[in-house]
């Protein structure tokens, strides 16, 4: 549990950098040469460098919480609290140095809000920026190899501040059109935008090239341990927000000079496009939580056994009995009965998955109005995880409701079930127009898209153990189609004009999770 909460502040860590990041740089370079405009032109500056303070203080707070993390988890395999000898590791000192960049560039975001034209407050900022994303790289795997690793260590900062500028700047960008008094973008801020975002997606290519040639060691550690597979996905993911940002590039470029650019079309894929953005920095965040593919040996997978999980079986709905489970040992390592309980359950939840999808599509098409209650499926489902996510437990299981609710695990499974009613029910109020609260129909692609990231960022194999591995690799699929269930049901709700190619995109994209539950292994 340590380990996730440890990732996910590292991911917001890294989001709140890119924010800070892109924040100054696009005040210095888009945003400070506009000045001359008059008033708009500083309230734009204003609030660009408001949000890199919001930024820095998710980097900041992220920093702290992991230290205490840390400290926390050492205070509990040892006897106390090892303040002492943690001050003197070098992730402590870089978490130090990162807070204390952390406090000036607030301090530094508050003076040029106020006083832009202070120069020496601009170089003053741009060098703490650097110095945050330098911390940063001494936080991670390259200050933790042996030998030479000076070259890992710049390439590592170069990579993190080239994604701050892009993924970062995408955020200002977009600020910069958020309110009724902006009537676009004007077309010479567009383009110097975009030549600084197609130099920072080339670096971070290259040095994101470097790193893994030196922390993956050839196709059988890509294919065959959690980090290889995360540098996969990590890759699908940035491919795609490339594609993107490359349609925006081009359509930028087209632009004639002195033109202003309507908002909704544009704005609607850099939101998108940021979203990505942040995928790809949780995913990153997850990657520092494994042990590079090159330290990885003994446990990895062949070709053979990760095939084997994506080839296609006819499914089996027949369910082990309770008396077959080890539930009596919630401790004991997983059997044949386990994998199989986890089959069924997969199985059925698949079916479930289907079904939505598919009454979806129908409904895309506008011919079945019926079809439009498909969200109350989410209420079968929810009684069948209830029935089924804890085969010790109620009802099944020896274990009483309420005895069983002492265990961390159950009670989050319950959470979770709790939680899939609450969507289910306010999904179908959306739908049938009960609901009309404004921004009320996003809540389903943003939980979708959240939901695919965290799938794509959670990691079973910590230790890199190959089973555990072959159960996490099945969940990509997964991830990556939620991800395009969300950002596509988005484009739809929040871009009318695109047609109805989003719409017809999200429900084959939820109807294929549906298949891929079914056809879900473990054996």
């Amino acid at each position: 549990m340590a380990g996730f909460v440890e990732v996910l502040l590292r991911g917001l860590a890294l989001c709140g950098q890119a924010v800070a990041i892109g924040g100054v740089l696009f005040a210095l370079m888009q945003l400070r040469p506009t000045l001359p405009e008059g008033a708009p032109a500083r309230s734009r500056l204003a609030r660009s460098l408001a949000l890199t303070a919001i930024g820095v203080a998710v980097v900041a707070a992220a920093q702290l919480l992991s230290l205490g993390v840390q400290l926390s988890v050492l205070a509990e395999a040892g006897s106390g609290w090892p303040i002492a000898e943690v001050a003197r590791t070098s992730f402590f000192r870089a978490g130090a140095v990162r807070i204390l960049a952390c406090a000036g560039l607030v301090v530094g975001c508050l003076v040029l809000a106020r006083h832009p034209d202070r120069r020496r407050w601009w170089i003053a900022l741009a060098a703490l920026t650097v110095l945050l994303g330098v911390g940063s790289a001494w936080t991670s795997h390259a200050a933790g190899r042996l030998g030479p690793r000076a070259g890992l260590l710049i390439l590592d900062a170069l990579h993190q501040l080239a994604a701050g500028v892009w993924i970062g700047g995408l955020l200002h960008l977009t600020l910069v059109a958020s309110t009724r008094a902006e009537a676009g973008w004007s077309a010479a801020l567009l383009k110097r935008f975009s030549a600084t975002a197609f130099a920072s997606v080339a670096l971070l290519i290259v040095a994101g090239v470097g790193l893994s040639l030196s922390y993956v060691d050839g196709a059988s550690a890509l294919l065959g341990t959690s980090y290889g597979s995360m540098i996969l996905t990590k890759s699908a993911v940035l491919a795609g927000l490339v594609v993107l940002g490359a349609a925006n590039f081009v359509a930028v470029r087209r632009l004639p000079e002195g033109s202003s650019v309507s908002i909704p079309r544009l704005r609607r894929f850099v939101e998108v496009e940021f979203g990505l953005g942040a995928t790809v920095l949780f995913i990153a965040a997850s990657l520092t939580s494994l042990p590079p593919a090159s330290d990885v040996v003994a446990d990895r997978a062949s070709f053979a056994e990760v095939s084997i999980r994506f080839t296609p079986r006819w499914p089996v709905f027949t369910s082990p009995r309770i008396a077959d489970m080890p539930v009596d040992d919630r401790n004991a390592p997983r059997t044949d009965a386990d994998r199989a309980w986890s089959e069924f359950n997969h199985h059925w939840a698949g079916i479930f998955v289907l079904v939505m999808g598919l009454l979806a599509l129908v409904h895309a098409t506008g011919r079945v109005r019926w079809t439009r209650h498909w969200p109350l499926v989410f209420l079968g489902l929810a009684g069948f995880l209830l029935v089924r996510n804890d085969p010790g437990a109620w009802p099944l299981g020896p274990l009483g409701f309420l005895e069983s609710m002492r265990y961390p695990e159950v009670l989050q499974h319950r959470i979770f079930v709790l939680l899939v009613v609450a969507f289910g029910v306010f999904e179908w109020l959306v739908r049938t127009d009960r609901v009309r609260v404004h921004g009320a129909a996003l809540v389903f692609p943003l939980l979708c898209a959240v939901g695919g990231g965290l799938l794509l960022t959670h990691s079973h194999a910590g230790l890199n153990l190959k089973e555990e591995y072959l159960i996490e690799i099945t969940h990509v699929p997964l991830g990556l189609l939620a991800m395009i269930t969300g950002w596509a049901r988005w484009l739809e709700l929040r871009l009318p004009s695109a047609g109805r190619l989003p719409g017809r995109i999200w429900p084959l994209a939820f109807t294929l999770i549906g298949m891929s539950l079914i056809l879900y292994r473990e054996s």
